[in-house]
């Protein structure tokens, strides 16, 4: 998982290359490089650390030049060092690589019998070499990344630079993300939106099998064998500043604030309730196949797994049809069996999961229907699948993913209420009534978002334990699970997420007054239920930190610290509940001295296995 920058123009390309890097330091920051052609030779600088620590070199030493790559790491191959940092230099050739070379090994040996002498413990370095190994034959550059392409198999984006060519750039991809940004006389490439939004809205996200040449006067994409193609470019409409802080602490603090404008803007146009009309720009299924749809199997990874989870329920209930979740590092494994009329939806906030994307292929190959909810527009899960929700969140900087969830648990609620009015199973009477309820929640988020400076005030009292348990039931189940990923994520305490009522099947032989136990209460058809939990917590000297409804008094009796939250219609609730869950991790974490937007070992999206 690494952030690439390449650029070429007239500009000064240190600059534009580091002020890309920055914005996608979420995406790795064990290392960081970059390569400029400064009119006579190339220039490499090179450092383990922080892209800070390579702006320091850069103060010292600056790089002049118009053509350069960039690079900021998270390892897969090699630990950080200034050795595997990127770019990777073979001879005029350098490289900047996301992804991971399958058969890494057998190349370097390879290489290694024909003279090829190796600087670096990563597979990076493999490309730089094959092509190397090409030019020197007389391969046009061009020819050389191609050649080099076909004999690696796994997941790339680089970008190539050549000294013996310095007034082009090649990048190509498979697997891990590219955009091509096209400017005025200036062309970027990068990994993610955000690193080139300052100087371009203008993009193309470029394909699998895609590779761009660039020079200062023209873009020339063509596939795999060297065939030109064509690709439309997207007009990106997110304003520069919404990758921003805007005053906030932490992006994740940002974005968490974020959610009732997220969550707005992913029903607007979408849900009518005056009519119970549902709309969804790219859903093709027909009313046919939502008739005759059997079974519904989700696959999603870490957060958007536990959005899943939430949206089984909905599935479930609305469609009357078994549904399962499954998570993809583990569903790409087995031989899943596929029926008929079998719907698999993948959940990915960047759409290109690794694991998810694996497992939506596997759904494809037996004759499912794919689905694919994801905030990313033409990213690699939306393009493989028969249907796509956009969810609207905007860009998520911080590795602790905040609005992507909520807005992924509104566009199940969405999708749910859509294929039951398909199949008949509601009326629209009744889908007019709970769009309404939908059309509530910001508003209602807006309230608990007011709750902040309570939740850090408890998350002082709390800060310095070390094991922490949070329970739910039902809906909430999965936002126990939720909250206790984040508290894990962003300040390193282990937390455990588990459903209540299994609570007497082990964990309560945890209980004691050095284990918090985080309650989600509110008003549910559970309710005594959770009530009857937390009463066996504090028979044991538990401290208990309940979230609960607006006006519930009983609560006090057991509980040591209250959140009170707004009501809402118990399928929406969720989406309520999750916010002081975030807000307590990060309050925790902010208060522990932790990197809240880069936790440590943790990238935001996961696109090697």
């Amino acid at each position: 998982m690494c952030g690439i920058v390449g650029y070429i123009g007239s500009g000064k390309a240190q600059g534009i290359l580091i002020d890309g890097l920055k914005k996608l330091e979420y995406r790795g920051y064990d290392s960081a490089g970059i390569a400029i052609f400064d009119g006579e030779t190339l220039i490499i600088k090179r450092t383990k650390g922080k892209i800070r620590d390579l702006e320091k070199i850069l103060a010292k030493e600056p790089v002049k030049g118009s053509v350069g790559i960039a690079h900021t790491r998270w390892a897969t191959h090699g630990k950080p060092s200034e050795e595997n940092a990127h770019p990777h230099r073979v001879g005029p050739v350098a490289v900047v690589h996301n992804g991971i070379i399958e058969n890494h090994i057998e190349l370097r040996k390879w290489l290694e019998s024909n003279g090829h002498e190796f600087s670096s413990e990563t597979d990076t370095e493999i490309f730089a070499h094959l092509i190397e190994e090409k030019l020197k034959g007389g391969s046009s550059f061009l020819d050389s990344v191609l050649w080099a392409l076909k004999q690696v198999s796994g997941s790339y984006a680089i970008v190539v630079i050549n000294e013996d060519e310095p007034d082009k750039l090649i990048g190509a991809r498979s697997g891990s993300p590219l955009i091509l940004g096209l400017g005025e006389g200036e062309y970027f490439l990068a990994s993610d939106i955000p690193a080139i939004l300052s100087y371009t809205r203008n993009m193309v996200f470029l394909e699998d099998g895609d590779v761009v040449t660039l020079s200062r006067e023209t873009v020339k994409i063509f596939d795999i064998e060297g065939k030109q193609v064509e690709r439309e470019p997207k007009r990106i409409t997110w304003d520069p500043g919404m990758a921003e802080k805007s005053g906030y602490k932490h992006f994740m603090q940002k974005e968490i604030f974020e959610q009732p404008r997220a969550i707005a803007d992913t029903l607007t146009g979408r849900v009518f309730s005056d009519s119970g009309e549902i709309r969804f720009e790219y859903l093709n299924m027909s009313e046919d196949f939502a008739k005759k749809l059997q079974r519904i199997t989700i696959v999603a990874c870490g957060t958007s797994w536990h959005a899943g989870l939430v949206g089984r329920y909905y599935l479930e209930k609305f469609l009357r049809i078994p549904v399962d979740v499954e998570l993809g590092s583990e569903y790409r494994y087995r031989d899943p069996v596929i029926s008929d009329y079998h719907l698999v939806i993948g959940i990915s906030q960047s759409g290109e999961t690794a694991d998810t994307i694996a497992g939506l292929k596997a759904g494809k190959e037996r004759g499912a229907r794919i689905l694919s909810i994801c905030n990313v527009i033409d990213s690699s899960v939306a393009r493989m699948s028969d249907d796509v929700l956009y969810t609207h969140a905007g860009p998520e900087i911080g590795v602790a993913s905040t609005k992507a969830f909520t807005t992924q648990i509104v566009t199940l609620y969405m999708l749910s209420l859509l294929l039951a009015k398909l199949r008949g199973d509601v009326d629209e009477i009744e889908v007019a009534e709970k769009i309404g309820d939908l059309l509530q929640v910001p508003s209602l988020v807006e309230k608990v978002l007011k709750q902040d400076p309570l939740i850090e005030k408890i998350s002082q009292k709390y800060y310095k334990y070390q094991n922490f348990l949070y329970l739910g039931r039902h809906l909430n189940f999965p936002i126990a699970l939720e909250g206790a990923l984040k508290l894990k994520e962003i300040s390193y305490i282990h937390a455990e997420g588990y459903p209540a009522g299994e609570m007497k099947h082990g964990p309560i032989a945890l209980i004691d007054e050095n284990l918090p136990v985080v309650a989600v209460a509110t008003r549910s058809t559970v309710y005594e239920k959770i009530y009857n939990n937390i009463e066996e917590v504090k028979a044991r000297n538990g401290e208990v930190i309940a979230l609960a409804s607006e006006g519930d008094k009983r609560i006090k009796d057991v509980a040591n610290e209250i959140i009170y939250l707004p009501f809402s219609n118990e399928d929406l609730s969720p989406v309520i509940n999750v916010i002081p869950l975030q807000l307590f991790a990060y309050h925790v974490a902010v208060n522990r001295g932790t990197d809240v937007d880069q936790p440590r070992n943790l990238a935001k999206s996961v696109t090697v296995e």
